[in-house]
C-alpha cells in the first residue's frame, strides 16, 4: 500500500499555452502537487533520512529549523508521520495560512522579526540556532548548509525533468532561498546536459541577481514574496552556472501569479509568479525558439489572505485604484463595490457579533435603504450583553450609535484626527450618500504608500 511520503515527487509537468513566451515553449513543474504542497517535500524527506541514515535522530527526537514557510510544513509533515518533535523558527511576514497549517500538523512555533539582518539576535536563522544548542540532543536541520538538500535535486528532480522533456531542455528557470534547487539541478545539468543555462529569479530587494551581475552582494532591501530571496550567499547555493538573473518587483511577481491562475487555471504561491515573471522575460527575449522549465514551487492555497485578496493587494499597493485626489483615496472598503460589512437595525445583536468575528471588524455601519442610521462597534455590544446575555437577541438599533461623525470628500486629512481621538471613526459622505468608512489603518495604509 502506498504511504503518504512515497507521493513525494514525480510530480506533472504541463506547458503554457495562454501566456505570450515569445518564440519560446515555456514548461512548469508543478511542485505543488507534493502531499505537503510544495517543493521543499523533496529536501524535507532528505535531509531528516540523511540524518537518521548517520544515527544524527532517532525515536522522537526533537527537530529544529529556521524557515520562510514551505521548508517548515514538510518538515512538520514528516515529522508527524515519523513522530519527530518539531520546533520552527519564522519571520512574521509569513502568511496565517502556512502558521495554522504548522500548528495543526503539532509543530511549535516560534515567531521573530523579519525586518532585521545575520548577526541581529532576533535573525530566524541565529535565533534557530542558538534555541537548538539550548534544547539538549536537539537536531538542528539547517536546511541552508545541509547538503542533503541539494542532493534531492540532483538525484530527484533533476533527473524527473529531463525525462519529461525528453532530453530536450535549453533553460531551467529557479529562485534561491536556501540555494538547494538551484546548486542540485546545476550539478545534474553539469553532468548529463551542459548546454542547458541556468537562470535566476530573484526578488527586488533580494542580493543574489546583483551579485550575479556584478560579483558584489550589495546591502539587501526588504521584499514581500514569501520562500526565495537572501540577503546573504547561503552557505550551499553555487551560483557558478547561472547563465543570467533577473529582478522581479513584489508587485510583478503577485501579478504573474493571479494572472497564472486566471489563464492558465494553476494556482500558485508568491514565489512561483517570480519564477514565471523572470521566465516570461527570458523566453521573451530570445531570438531562436527554447525550450524553458521553471517550477510551480507550492500551491496559492497559502497566500488567499495576501496575494489573492484583493483589499490585502489595494493596501499593500499592489492593486491600482482610480484617484480622486481626496478621502475616496483613502476608502479601502468602498460601499459601492459591496465592500463594507454592514448590518440593518432590526438585525439582532448576534448577528453582529457573528460578522464582528467572521470578517474580523471592530465596526459595523448600521444600514437602512442605503442610508446610514448608525454604527455599532465591540464596546456598545460588549455593553449590552455583559450580565444579560439574553440581549443578544436584541435588535442593534437598540445599542447602536446615531451619533455620527461625516466628513465630505474634499475634507482636510488632518481633520481626522480629532474625531479618531474621540474613540469614532470618520464616515464618508457625499449628498447624503454613504461612500465608506476610514479607519485608522486605513490612514496609515495612505501614507505608507507614498514612500517610494
Amino acid at each position: 500500500m502506498t504511504q503518504i511520503l512515497d507521493l513525494i515527487g514525480n510530480t506533472p509537468l504541463v506547458e503554457v499555452t495562454q501566456l505570450d513566451t515569445g518564440p519560446c515553449r515555456l514548461y512548469l513543474k508543478l511542485e505543488s502537487q507534493n502531499p505537503g504542497g510544495s517543493i521543499k517535500d523533496r529536501i524535507a524527506r532528505s535531509m531528516i533520512e540523511a540524518a537518521e541514515r548517520e544515527g544524527r535522530i532517532g525515536p522522537g527526537a526533537l527537530l529544529v529549523e529556521a524557515t520562510a514557510g514551505n521548508t517548515g510544513l514538510a518538515l512538520a509533515l514528516i515529522a508527524a508521520r515519523k513522530g519527530y518533535r518539531l520546533l520552527l523558527v519564522i519571520p512574521d511576514k509569513m502568511s496565517q495560512e502556512k502558521i495554522f497549517h504548522l500548528q495543526a500538523l503539532g509543530a511549535e512555533v516560534v515567531m521573530t522579526r523579519s525586518d532585521v539582518g545575520r548577526g541581529h539576535p532576533a535573525y530566524y536563522q541565529d535565533l534557530a540556532e542558538r534555541l537548538a544548542q539550548d534544547h539538549a540532543g536537539a537536531f538542528y536541520v539547517n536546511q541552508f548548509a545541509n547538503p542533503a538538500n541539494p542532493q534531492a535535486h540532483e538525484h530527484g528532480t533533476g533527473p524527473e525533468i529531463w525525462s519529461q522533456m525528453g532530453g530536450r531542455l535549453d533553460a531551467v528557470v529557479c529562485g534561491v532561498g536556501t540555494g538547494g534547487t538551484l546548486t542540485g539541478l546545476s550539478r545534474y545539468f553539469a553532468r548529463v546536459a551542459p548546454n542547458v543555462k541556468m537562470v535566476l529569479a530573484d526578488p527586488e530587494g533580494s542580493v543574489l541577481a546583483n551579485y550575479v551581475n556584478t560579483g558584489r552582494l550589495g546591502e539587501a532591501g526588504t521584499w514581500r514574496v514569501e520562500g526565495i530571496g537572501e540577503d546573504f550567499l547561503p552557505p550551499l547555493c553555487d551560483l557558478s552556472r547561472v547563465h543570467e538573473a533577473y529582478t522581479i518587483p513584489d508587485g510583478e511577481s503577485f501579478e504573474m501569479a493571479r494572472l497564472l491562475l486566471s489563464r492558465e487555471g494553476i494556482f500558485a504561491g508568491s514565489s512561483s509568479g517570480t519564477l514565471l515573471a523572470a521566465a516570461l522575460r527570458y523566453c521573451r527575449s530570445r531570438e531562436r525558439p527554447e525550450r524553458v522549465v521553471t517550477l510551480v514551487c507550492d500551491s496559492g492555497n497559502k497566500y488567499l489572505s495576501k496575494m489573492y485578496n484583493d483589499y490585502w493587494m489595494a493596501d499593500q499597493g499592489f492593486l491600482k485604484r482610480g484617484q480622486y485626489g481626496d478621502l475616496r483615496d483613502l476608502i479601502t472598503r468602498p460601499y459601492a463595490a459591496q465592500a463594507v460589512v454592514t448590518v440593518s437595525p432590526t438585525d439582532t445583536l448576534l448577528t453582529a457579533y457573528g460578522r464582528f468575528k467572521l470578517y474580523d471588524v471592530s465596526q459595523l455601519p448600521v444600514m437602512e435603504d442605503d442610508r446610514i442610521v448608525g454604527i455599532v462597534d465591540e464596546s456598545d455590544l460588549l455593553r449590552a450583553v455583559y450580565g444579560h446575555e439574553e440581549r443578544f437577541r436584541d435588535p442593534v438599533a437598540s445599542v447602536m450609535s446615531a451619533r455620527l461623525r461625516t466628513v465630505e470628500p474634499g475634507t482636510p486629512i488632518a481633520d481626522l484626527f480629532p474625531i479618531f481621538e474621540q474613540g469614532m471613526v470618520p464616515i464618508v459622505v457625499e449628498q447624503q450618500k454613504f461612500l465608506g468608512l476610514i479607519t485608522r489603518i486605513d490612514l496609515l495604509n495612505h501614507l505608507r504608500r507614498r514612500i517610494p
